[in-house]
């Protein structure tokens, strides 16, 4: 909640009114959640909450093609949401930082709140 806060005032100018963000930063906020905009891209962040997996391993896990689930992290790296970690010939995929974990886990809370349930 601190980030928000600090978000919060540095959107005040001087006089104290609240000012919106530059329209860059807006369009590339825009864009970062569009990425979050698609249920396998979301599947795979979830099971890259815990720790790095190969895309072999998120496959099986999702039940889906390896080419299917390389297509969504290449999407996901170009958007700087996952990172990868080569060991030989195997590429392992993590959550960049986390920011990322932080913003699924918002959007899950709000999500499971207007539902009714809890985490």
């Amino acid at each position: 909640m601190a980030s928000v806060e600090k978000t919060e005032k540095e959107m005040q100018n001087t006089d104290g009114k609240k000012t919106m963000p530059d329209i860059e930063v807006l369009y590339d906020l825009s864009e970062l959640f569009k990425v979050f905009g698609d249920s396998t891209r979301i599947s795979i962040l979830s099971a890259l909450l815990e720790n790095e997996m190969c895309v072999m391993d998120i496959a099986e896990l999702l039940g889906m093609g390896q080419s299917a689930i390389s297509h969504q992290l290449r999407i996901l790296r170009s958007a700087g949401l996952v990172r990868p970690r080569r060991h030989g010939k195997i590429v392992y995929y993590a959550l960049d930082d986390e920011h990322v974990s932080l913003i699924f886990n918002a959007g899950l809370e709000h999500i499971l709140h207007k539902r009714g349930e809890k985490k």
